[in-house]
């Protein structure tokens, strides 16, 4: 049952999978939480701290789902980063993607 279409990092997920995991014996939530605990790269109590740090470049081009994908990711390079926004009608000038980056090595 969809409770709230919220977008969650894997970080986020994985904690809220976890606390689902206790009431309901579920395949789906077992596998679910295997995935996130796998491929999340943070902890869930830094998620909070990047994306008020991210928030607070005041980037209008970086919009939530982007900050969410940055905090999934963790790009490396701006390779990396601009990979987030392929296909997307944004495109970030360097002193931007300097500002992102090194946000995100804080937390590598």
């Amino acid at each position: 049952m969809i409770e709230d279409n919220k977008i969650l990092t894997l970080a986020e997920v994985k904690e809220e999978l976890s606390k689902r995991k206790s009431e309901d014996k579920n395949e789906r939530i077992e596998s679910t939480l295997t995935y996130a605990k796998k491929f999340s790269k943070v902890k869930s109590e830094e998620v909070k701290s990047i994306k008020k740090e991210l928030q607070g470049l005041d980037i209008m081009k970086l919009k939530e789902r982007f900050i969410i994908k940055i905090i999934d990711i963790l790009p490396e390079d701006s390779e990396d980063l601009k990979k987030i926004f392929v296909g997307e009608d944004v495109s970030l000038d360097q002193n931007e993607i300097d500002k992102i980056l090194g946000i995100i090595k804080k937390y590598k």
